[in-house]
């Protein structure tokens, strides 16, 4: 009798409990190791990068530095051969649409010019789960060679993302001393010191954790997160943010801080133990916290892109100053008030998330 495959949440779930276990988190892997590593996965042939558990199956499990995939009929497509004995990675593929043969009046098949059937796309009412076996660039004979990104300076990396912070609008507050985290009460993150971190990467990395936090507010992506700390639900919320941190680390290359997780491991192991889907459930809210926030740099791109364009000739300095950026610059849905109305709270709340 065939032994059932298990299930891509699940396997995904085993390896990081394994590793977890071991102290050896995927998202503990250092920046320093390989940038490579940590490039967002994408096709091959359509650019469009992977997303949620398929984004971070790949993007941890992979042996092979190219961030690129496709399946073997897409890359026969291309002209591409897989190379015999590749092993590929097994993906979720979401099948919501089904091609149906094209029928006249009289319920006979209608043909195209070339005497070929013609379908039509017919939306099913439950999504269909399948998988899809996808290759690597370097399994992959006749791709041509991964360009390098043009590399940017260290400067030009923490100013997107400082930019990116401001344009949030979120109320965040310096206090000399040793806790980084959220309050959803009074809806503020606190923060140490900058002077107290040993690099600035360290730093935002820190704060982008917390703003996963942020995104949690009823008024933003609506999450469950007023949770006491050492309950499963404060333990659920902690893993979302911390694998947002490590996509948001990569997409801006800044890195990620990956003793964030700590504190969490054992609750991480008896939750994925007992309900594997939960890392499926983790990285789909992770992805919606990535997008959220990466909208607004994105903003920040078009605010810049249209200033050059009105921008006189003669005068190149009038558009210098759109890369700092401003909650102005965030579409009314996005943007957030800066003026907390809890300020008049001397007491800090004793709801928080963080460390």
């Amino acid at each position: 009798m065939a032994t059932e495959t298990p299930k891509m949440h699940e396997m995904v779930a085993e390896k990081i409990i394994a590793q977890l276990k071991e102290g050896t988190a995927p998202w503990q892997l250092p920046w320093e190791k390989s940038s490579g590593a940590f490039e967002k996965p994408y096709n091959a042939v359509t650019n469009k990068a992977y997303r949620g558990l398929n984004s971070l199956f790949l993007q941890l499990f992979t042996p092979f530095e190219d961030p690129r995939w496709a399946t073997f009929k897409q890359a026969q497509s291309q002209g591409w051969s897989v190379q015999k004995g590749a092993k590929g990675m097994a993906i979720n593929f979401v099948k919501t649409h089904q091609l149906i043969p094209k029928r006249d009046e009289q319920g006979k098949p209608v043909t195209d010019q070339n005497g070929k059937a013609v379908n039509i796309r017919k939306k099913l009412n439950t999504p269909i789960i399948t998988k899809a076996w996808v290759f690597n660039a370097e399994q992959i004979k006749g791709v041509t060679p991964l360009e390098k990104k043009q590399e940017i300076s260290h400067w030009e990396k923490l100013n997107r993302v400082e930019n990116l912070v401001k344009n949030t609008g979120a109320n965040i507050e310096h206090v000399q001393g040793n806790r980084a985290y959220y309050s959803p009460l009074a809806d503020r993150i606190r923060m140490p010191e900058r002077t107290q971190f040993k690099t600035s990467d360290r730093y935002y990395a820190t704060l982008l954790h917390e703003l996963g936090h942020w995104t949690g507010h009823k008024g933003r992506l609506d999450r469950s997160i007023m949770n006491t700390f050492g309950t499963q639900e404060y333990a659920r919320e902690e893993l979302r943010a911390e694998i947002a941190s490590m996509m948001l680390g990569s997409e801006l290359q800044i890195g990620h801080d990956p003793r964030q997780h700590v504190a969490y491991v054992d609750s991480w192991i008896k939750i994925l133990t007992e309900k594997p889907f939960e890392i499926h459930q983790a990285a789909a809210d992770s992805q919606k916290i990535m997008d959220y926030l990466m909208a607004f740099d994105r903003k920040r791109e078009q605010k810049q892109v249209a200033s050059a364009s009105s921008a006189p000739v003669a005068s190149k300095s009038s558009s210098s100053d759109t890369s700092t950026g401003s909650a102005s610059d965030v579409e009314p849905e996005l943007a957030h008030q800066a003026e907390n109305k809890e300020k008049q709270e001397n007491v800090e709340p004793t709801l928080k998330i963080g460390r």
